[in-house]
C-alpha cells in the first residue's frame, strides 16, 4: 500500500521562551544547518546562541502567532487537508524540527497499512539544510524502525512549469490594480560554502555570478541555481522587463561566514534610498508562509523599507493553500501512486 509523508520545516509548540528554546536547538544543532564540527557547533549553539536567541525569537512568534497556532504548522495541515481530500492514499504531514516528527508521521503511515512512501519536501529548492536534511533523517529512521517501508522522494519542483505558474498567477494576483515599481524575489539564505559542498562536481561552483547560468550537473543540488531560475521562469511567465525584478536572500547569521548575496535587508533599504516607493516582495523559497515571511518580510523590511524613503511594501503571500496548488500537488500524488513520474 502507498502513502504519502508531507514534511514541512516545523515550528516551537508554542511562543513560551522554553518551547522556543527546544526548537531552536534542534534546528540550530542539526549538521546540514550549522555545518561545523559537532564540538564547535554545540560550543557556539548552547554556549552561546541558546543563551539570548530564544527570547529575542519567542517575541517575533508572538508576533504572528494565530489563534489556531503557528501559521506554518495551520497552513501546512490545511494544504495536507485538501490533498488528502483529492487523493486515494494516505496522506500524513510531519515537520523537521518540532511536532509532528517525521518519525510520527511515518509511524502513523506504518498503522494504516503503508509500505511505499512518498516524501513530499515542502520546499520547491534543494538545499543541503532543507530538503536534505529531511531525506537523509528519512532515510536513518527507515532503516532504525521502519525496514518494511520503502521511500520515494519528490523532485525539487524550482522550475516546474505548474509551480511556476501557481506562483506566477499569485503574485500577478496580489500585485493587480497596485503601482508596484520593481519586484524582489527574497529567498532564505544559506552560506556560502553550503552551495559549494552540494557541488556533486566539485569544481563548477565558483560564486562568481555566472556559473548559476551555465549548464553544469551541479545545478540539480545548487541552491542559488534553482533560486535564480525560479525568479527568471516566473518573470518570463510575467512578461516582466528586464530590470524591473531581481533576486536576494534573507534570514543570515553572520558569525557562521560569508552568506549569498545580495542581502534582502541591504537590497530593500537600497531600493527606498534610490527612490522606489512601491515595491513588490515575493518569498519563493517557502511554500507556506511562516516567522521569516510573516515577520521578517511583512514586519520588518516593511518597516525599514518606510523608514528609508519607500511608501508601500507589497508582501506576496506564500502559495499556501491555494487550490491550484493542491490541485497539482494532488496530481503529482496521483502520477507517482499510478507508477508515473511525476511530470
Amino acid at each position: 500500500m502507498k502513502g504519502v509523508l508531507m514534511v514541512n520545516l516545523g515550528s516551537p509548540d508554542s511562543t513560551n521562551n522554553e518551547d522556543v528554546r527546544d526548537y531552536l536547538d534542534e534546528f540550530l544543532m542539526d549538521e546540514r544547518v550549522i555545518d561545523l564540527p559537532k564540538w564547535f557547533r554545540t560550543f557556539l549553539v548552547k554556549g552561546i546562541i541558546l543563551k539570548t536567541r530564544p527570547k529575542k525569537s519567542a517575541e517575533a512568534y508572538r508576533k504572528i502567532w494565530w489563534d489556531e497556532g503557528s501559521p506554518l504548522i495551520v497552513l501546512s495541515k490545511k494544504l495536507q487537508e485538501k490533498v488528502q481530500n483529492k487523493v486515494s492514499v494516505p496522506v500524513q504531514l510531519a515537520m523537521r524540527y518540532g511536532n509532528p516528527s517525521i518519525k510520527t508521521g511515518m509511524e502513523n503511515l506504518k498503522q494504516l497499512g503503508v509500505t511505499d512512501v512518498l516524501i513530499i519536501p515542502l520546499y520547491p529548492q534543494f538545499a543541503m539544510a532543507t530538503t536534505e536534511t529531511i531525506l537523509v533523517l528519512a532515510e536513518k529512521l527507515q532503516k532504525e524502525y521502519f525496514p518494511e517501508i520503502q521511500l520515494t522522494s519528490l523532485p525539487s519542483f524550482y522550475n516546474h512549469p505548474d509551480y511556476i505558474r501557481i506562483l506566477g498567477n499569485s503574485i500577478q494576483e496580489k500585485l493587480q490594480g497596485t503601482n508596484w515599481e520593481h519586484l524582489l524575489f527574497s529567498y532564505h539564505g544559506v552560506p556560502e560554502r553550503h552551495i559549494r559542498k552540494s557541488d556533486v562536481t566539485k569544481s563548477h561552483c565558483k560564486m562568481d555570478g555566472k556559473c548559476c547560468f551555465e549548464d553544469s550537473p551541479a545545478h540539480q543540488y545548487c541552491y542559488r541555481h534553482q533560486c535564480e531560475m525560479t525568479s527568471i521562469k516566473v518573470a518570463e511567465y510575467l512578461e516582466l522587463k528586464e530590470g524591473s525584478y531581481s533576486t536576494s536572500f534573507q534570514s543570515r547569521v553572520s558569525i557562521l561566514g560569508s552568506w549569498l548575496k545580495p542581502y534582502t535587508d541591504k537590497t530593500v533599504e537600497k531600493f527606498a534610498k534610490k527612490g522606489i516607493k512601491e515595491l513588490a516582495i515575493a518569498t519563493p523559497a517557502f511554500v507556506s508562509d511562516c516567522l521569516e515571511t510573516l515577520e521578517e518580510i511583512g514586519m520588518e523590511a516593511a518597516e525599514d523599507f518606510e523608514e528609508n524613503g519607500g511608501k508601500h511594501l507589497h508582501v506576496i503571500p506564500c502559495i499556501n493553500d491555494r487550490d491550484e496548488w493542491v490541485r497539482v500537488l494532488s496530481r503529482w500524488v496521483d502520477e507517482w501512486a499510478f507508477k508515473e513520474s511525476p511530470k
